[in-house]
């Protein structure tokens, strides 16, 4: 336990408090048990050092990484055991997915240690409560993202700029104090700026790295694949990510990918619980998720510079933003005559010259235009939607 202990102070020493996301006032931290689910660099190791630094005392509290060489020869349950004896109040688990068995050990641990608070953060793909161990009435589930376009000002530019409701951004409300020239900064994020080590040197290269690890150890270590199928799945991506958006022919897809049609469906799930891919169903039956695929897009724009040669669409970058941003907090659905539709109502995204016939007669519709400072009438500005208000994503069942 010594050694755990030195590695977390050394941790806690490192970690940088003078930028918090937006998920740290979400998560209701006082909980008996909480998991903080989320893709690969979305920041959830940061997330749980800064609340330990700012909140919790290094008397009673201590954090662990899952795939610690310990946990090879140790148990999670006897170490929560040890520790409880020894006053411990708060156990932070990192990685709780690289544990074999973790979430029998999480449900015995509830149940046995009832004054010891356990949060954990895991893979996206992680299903929390699949299984036989029941960890559904134990555990507050979270989802964090990247970093909406508003955290990446604040970030940048040191500024604490509110977040915004959907009405009050298609009302004109967005107000960016401090800001002198917001599209600039909107063209860095796209690029750049989704992912928390934005800012560091070799983000591409880093960013690339991150979805080949996924690709290669999580995905195929989760769905139990044979190591053969991580050259399947980056290959897919590959397709993909030189294809979107586009309405998804499974059947000419697998024929592409030399796989049957189940496998495929099964591979394009995982990359989007990864983060790497989201899907855009249609309102058929009003409720997402009963309706078809309309078209798939990659999870972020940062992707899109990631694996494109060269510049992006432009089209394509416009689009991705607006489903990734707003679908955080809402429903999004595609349009049958434009592009998006939300709660009943209709947007068209495009560029400032775009214009208003796709929306004419449509009732409650806007047009969302990219390159544009300031909104008028139906007409809002692309970056706009990247202030709409965070959604802690908790789910209870």
């Amino acid at each position: 336990m010594e050694k755990l202990m030195q590695r977390f102070l050394a941790l806690l020493e490192g970690t940088d408090t003078n930028f918090l996301r937006d998920q740290h006032f979400l998560v209701n931290w006082n909980d008996r048990m909480t998991a903080i689910v989320g893709a690969r660099g979305v920041g959830k190791t940061t997330l749980l050092l800064q609340h330990i630094k700012l909140h919790l005392s290094t008397r009673d509290t201590i954090y662990v990484t899952a795939d610690d060489f310990y946990f090879t020869e140790h148990k999670l349950l006897d170490f929560a055991e040890e520790f409880h004896k020894m006053g411990g109040r708060h156990f932070f688990i990192d990685e709780i997915h690289k544990y074999p068995g973790w979430s029998k050990e999480l449900k015995l641990i509830y149940d046995y240690l009832p004054n010891l608070q356990v949060i954990f953060t895991g893979s996206s793909i992680l299903d929390i409560f699949k299984g036989s161990d029941d960890l559904s009435r134990r555990v507050l589930l979270y989802k964090m993202h990247g970093m909406s376009f508003r955290e990446y000002i604040n970030m940048k530019h040191h500024l604490s700029l509110p977040a915004y409701t959907l009405d009050q951004i298609l009302s004109h409300q967005v107000k960016t104090p401090g800001v002198e020239f917001p599209l600039a900064t909107f063209k860095e994020y796209v690029r750049s700026g989704y992912y928390p080590f934005s800012g560091q040197a070799s983000y591409m290269e880093r960013l690339l790295q991150t979805v080949n690890t996924t690709l290669e150890t999580d995905i195929p270590m989760f769905a139990k694949l044979n190591a053969n199928t991580a050259i399947k799945l980056k290959r897919l991506m590959l397709v993909l990510a030189q294809s979107v958006p586009f309405k998804p022919n499974y059947s000419k897809l697998a024929e592409i990918m030399d796989i049957d049609r189940q496998t495929l469906g099964d591979y394009i799930t995982y990359m989007e619980k990864a983060g790497l891919i989201k899907q855009l169903y249609d309102s058929t039956g009003g409720v997402r998720g009963l309706g078809k695929v309309a078209k798939l897009y990659l999870e972020n724009t940062n992707l899109a510079y990631a694996f494109s040669q060269d510049i992006p669409d432009i089209g394509n970058l416009r689009e991705t933003f607006f489903f990734n941003q707003v679908s955080q907090s809402h429903n999004v659905m595609a349009s049958a005559r434009a592009d998006f539709e939300i709660e009943g109502k209709t947007f068209e995204v495009g560029g400032r010259k775009k214009g208003n016939s796709q929306i004419e007669g449509l009732g409650e519709a806007y047009i969302v235009k990219d390159d544009i400072e300031y909104g008028f009438g139906h007409t809002i500005p692309l970056w706009h939607f990247g202030f709409i208000h965070s959604s802690a994503s908790s789910v209870i069942t």
